[in-house]
């Protein structure tokens, strides 16, 4: 404890200055503290010059003090400390004092008169005392030539420095009279001649404090701030922002008891001068003398503290913040064109104005500010928030007050436009590479408050748009169904038909009335691609394809997509004159509602569906350029509108149009269909062209999603997570569901088309001649029955639509279950008639007729059915005394190719017309009947 007293006495270094780290350390620590580490956490306490006297108590304690570690701490407070310099000048130290000593023992063994590695006369060269003493390294010789190096000067050594504080006047008062030991100009630069050297650490912190020290101490003990030695030392502001900024640097390493007191009065000395700066700056700024004072006080605000303050001052100021409501107003854009409408002309000149006027303030910045600053950052973030963002605000607020579509299409068009002005805006000279990153951030900043109500209200809208889009088709369908019926039934006696109840039902005519408008179609059951496109990009269809002889015709409604008039054909013929029975007035309601299942959904409503979600989806895209999470809740958006326009579409429209068209064709009964009508079965040819219009849906949503969402990258089709992905794999699987349940539907009609033609066509003595009166047995057709050519006429008819227009897998599943499901009704058929020998040859050509029907079906395995159905026909040739032969060929299961078994060619069998004369001795052939055993 003396050694406290000594310092005492000449250092001004209180009792309780020193005691109070010792009892803070005894608090702290549990474990027992030793004295070295007390005096340590002293001598943190303790200002430079008590270090300076502690060091002289003793040479313990010199070394305390003079520990490099401390020294450093206190560099790098100060930010002069860089730790990978210390490194490699220490590796060049050390590679220096190896080279030397390397160069010292190659001289000493060249003077032995041996090898570099040798020895001469016993002696180690090394340990020669007469060597005469070389120094290896000095540090201070090191910074020196490090200086001259940095300076591109020429090398210059300077003498070593004792203790590094040769100029500190360490009396109590501390203030210099005069600076004759230094420049005052090589003070400005002082920490330009500091470097990081491990081991004199202490040595360069000592260049700054004899340099600065004086400066500060003197500047926290002043009164009146003008009467600061540094601003009586240093007349020009450059040069005194410039020092004031060396001292407040040099400040940061005070860590003496009363630091933070000392640091707020030198704090409020460097305010007071930045606010006589700052009025300077003004002034300037008002009077419009860029090139002159404005940029000379704006360099000093620079070298004072980074400019901040005359940055700050100049956007306040800036013209384009004082006259932000000269550039533009936001309710101009609204209501000029009518109620409800946006201009995107007035927001493209308010863009336009804020970008000529944001260029002429770049170059006023580029005047004044020096490249340390860059001032551009925040007077971009000021101009986005204080006038595009108050613009904008009320442009939106306003447009969604009055008119959802109106502030959709102005979020997304302004958005659009910033994005476009912000590639105008001309950087400065300090911008960097980053300018246009710091811009997209600050539109990000402005749409932020913005872009999840906007989104929301996206995807609403585009629901109701949607939804009552579909809804206004269904309630016109429901409204022409109601005045159909209503007109089928206006004109009904009940009476009249009770009383001639057949009469009226052969005088029934079933022509097709076409209630609904008509709409230019491709062919059945698929349209093209092209056809897709150019529907989904607005292009207008002006022919109607047309496929055979059928002309194709989907409902419409007339209106205009995109800026595209939709081509609309009507139907001309005018409607028959409404039944007067009742029985007759249902059959023409059921003919009615047939006829119309190519309606019951509409490409025209798909369409609209379709580019009000490109519509959508185009406004959302554009805040996918200005990334971040915005751009990720962009891109979900356009995936959930593509997602509603499947589910709307896909669960509302067509899959309930489906539905209705399978309901009607279960109430199809062809035997209350008119025989007028031709071999085409109605219902299932409009089924099919509904068919066809829900594939051409489907492929103008095939090509819209590669369009707005794969091309433009909004969604990835490969991502089977992907919930636009999965609806999308749903509405095919809806609509695969719902064609084939039609399809299966169709096929049931088309089938009983042919059960009503086998039997209202086939004549009794087409395969039994002369069954009927007057008939003449020798005399007959041998050629196919008007029947089988109605049939086949009427089936082929069907299965030709499908040719071309559909995948092969889908045609090949069709084929094989009209094949089928006709190899079936003939089957049934068959076993219905009466045939005679002479008949089956016409039973023969027709078996032969249906054959090759099948054959142009190109299916092996449907064929070997009809084979064995051709082969069936040949029972009937058989001559009545070749009964045995009949039964051979009845039990021989090969030559039906297993198709038929032996039970159920003896049920065709039975049809002949000369069964009952040959059936005991085809039984007895077969099954061996009136055998006796001797």
């Amino acid at each position: 404890m003396s050694a406290f007293k000594r310092v005492n006495v000449k250092g001004g270094i209180s009792r309780q200055s020193i005691l109070a780290p010792l009892r803070e350390a005894q608090i702290v620590s549990s474990k027992p503290v030793f004295p070295a580490e007390i005096l340590s956490t002293i001598l943190d306490y303790l200002p430079v010059p008590g270090q300076l006297r502690f060091a002289r108590v003793s040479k313990r304690m010199r070394e305390m003090v003079y520990d490099d570690t401390r020294w450093v701490q206190r560099l790098q407070l100060m930010g002069c400390w860089d730790e990978n310099e210390a490194r490699k000048s220490a590796e060049a130290a050390r590679r220096k004092r190896s080279e030397t000593l390397q160069s010292i023992h190659e001289e000493e063994a060249k003077r032995a008169g041996i090898g570099v590695n040798g020895t001469a006369n016993g002696t180690n060269g090394s340990d020669n005392p007469e060597r005469p003493s070389v120094t290896l390294f000095d540090a201070a010789i090191e910074a020196a030539e490090h200086e001259g190096k940095t300076n591109g000067g020429p090398l210059k050594v300077a003498p070593p420095i004792e203790d590094g504080f040769d100029a500190i006047e360490t009396s109590p008062r501390g203030r210099p009279a005069a600076y004759k030991s230094q420049d005052t100009a090589s003070r400005i630069d002082i920490f330009a001649h500091v470097y990081s050297l491990r081991g004199f650490a202490r040595q360069e912190y000592g260049k700054v404090y004899g340099a600065l020290a004086p400066f500060y101490l003197d500047a926290i003990r002043c009164e009146n701030h003008t009467h600061a030695t540094v601003f009586r030392t240093y007349r020009d502001p450059t040069q005194q922002a410039r020092m004031l900024f060396n001292i407040s640097k040099f400040s940061n390493s005070d860590m003496s008891e009363g630091w933070q007191k000392r640091k707020e009065k030198f704090d409020a000395l460097v305010g007071a001068f930045e606010m006589a700066v700052s009025k300077e700056f003004e002034q300037a700024l008002d009077a419009g003398d860029v090139a002159g004072k404005m940029r000379k006080y704006a360099h000093v605000l620079a070298y004072l503290n980074g400019g901040h303050s005359g940055v700050e001052l100049f956007i306040s100021k800036s013209s384009i913040i004082g006259s932000r409501y000269r550039l533009g107003n936001a309710l101009d854009c609204l209501n000029r064109k009518g109620p409800g409408s946006f201009s995107t002309e007035e927001s493209y000149n308010f863009f336009s104005n804020v970008s000529t006027a944001f260029n002429e303030q770049v170059g006023i910045i580029d005047q004044i500010f020096p490249t340390s600053v860059n001032a551009i950052v925040p007077f971009v973030q000021r101009v986005g928030k204080a006038v595009i963002s108050d613009y904008l605000t009320t442009l939106y607020d306003e447009a969604h007050r009055t008119n959802i579509e109106s502030y959709l299409r102005a979020v997304s068009a302004t958005c659009d436009q910033f994005l476009e002005m912000t590639r105008s805006l001309r950087p400065t000279s300090a911008s960097g590479d980053d300018f246009y990153e710091t811009l997209d951030e600050v539109i990000a900043t402005i749409f932020e408050p913005h872009i999840d109500l906007y989104l929301k209200e996206e995807l609403e809208f585009f629901k109701k748009k949607s939804s009552a889009e579909v809804n206004n088709w269904e309630k016109q369908l429901s409204e022409q169904d109601a005045s159909m019926q209503s007109m089928f039934m206006s004109n009904v006696n009940r009476q009249a038909d009770k009383r001639d109840f057949l009469t009226s039902f052969k005088k029934v005519v079933m022509m097709p009335v076409n209630v609904l408008p008509t709409f230019p179609m491709s062919s059945p059951f698929g349209g093209k691609p092209a056809t897709a496109k150019a529907l989904v990009n607005g292009e207008a269809l002006a022919t109607t394809e047309v496929s055979g002889s059928q002309t194709s015709t989907r409902p419409s409604s007339p209106g205009v997509i995109n800026g595209t008039t939709l081509s609309v054909n009507r139907p001309t013929t005018e409607l028959p004159e409404p039944p007067t029975t009742e029985l007759a007035a249902k059959a023409a309601i059921m003919n009615s509602r047939l006829e119309g299942i190519r309606s019951l959904f509409s490409i025209e409503v798909a369409l609209n569906l379709v580019h009000t979600a490109k519509s959508s989806i185009e406004r959302a895209a554009v805040f996918v350029k200005v990334g971040g999470h915005i751009a990720s809740d962009a891109r979900l958006q356009c995936e959930l509108v593509f997602i509603s326009l499947l589910q709307t579409l896909g669960t509302r429209h067509i899959k309930a149009g489906f539905d209705q068209a399978v309901d009607h064709l279960s109430k199809y009964k062809p035997k209350e269909v008119d025989e007028q009508q031709g071999s085409g079965v109605t219902p299932l040819v409009t089924f099919l062209e509904l068919v066809n219009v829900g594939d051409l849906i489907q492929q103008m949503l095939d090509v819209f999603y590669e369009q707005e969402l794969i091309t433009t990258k909004l969604s990835d089709r490969n991502d089977f997570l992907n919930p636009a992905v999965k609806e999308k794999k749903r509405f095919e699987q809806i609509l695969d569901e719902r064609v084939a349940a039609g399809l299966n539907k169709g096929i049931e009609v088309l089938m009983a088309e042919v059960e009503y033609l086998n039997a209202t066509s086939q004549k009794p003595q087409d395969f039994n001649p002369g069954a009927a009166s007057g008939g003449d047995p020798d005399v007959m057709d041998i050629g196919p029955s008007q029947a089988a050519i109605q049939v086949i006429e009427t089936v082929s008819s069907h299965t030709r639509m499908l040719v071309g227009s559909t995948d092969k897998n889908m045609l090949d599943v069709f084929n094989q279950e009209v094949g089928m499901r006709l190899f079936a009704a003939l089957c049934k058929h068959l076993k219905r008639q009466r045939i005679s020998v002479n008949g089956s040859l016409k039973l023969i050509s027709d078996m032969n007729l249906y054959f090759t029907y099948i054959q142009t079906l190109k299916n092996e395995d449907l064929l070997q059915f009809f084979k064995a159905l051709r082969e069936l026909s040949q029972i009937y040739l058989v001559d009545p005394a070749d009964a045995k032969e009949l039964a051979t060929i009845i039990a021989d299961g090969d030559r039906f190719h297993g198709i038929f078994r032996a039970e159920e060619v003896y049920q065709f069998a039975e049809r002949r017309a000369d069964w009952y004369q040959i059936k005991s001795k085809v039984e007895r052939a077969m099954y061996g009947i009136g055998c006796m055993v001797m």
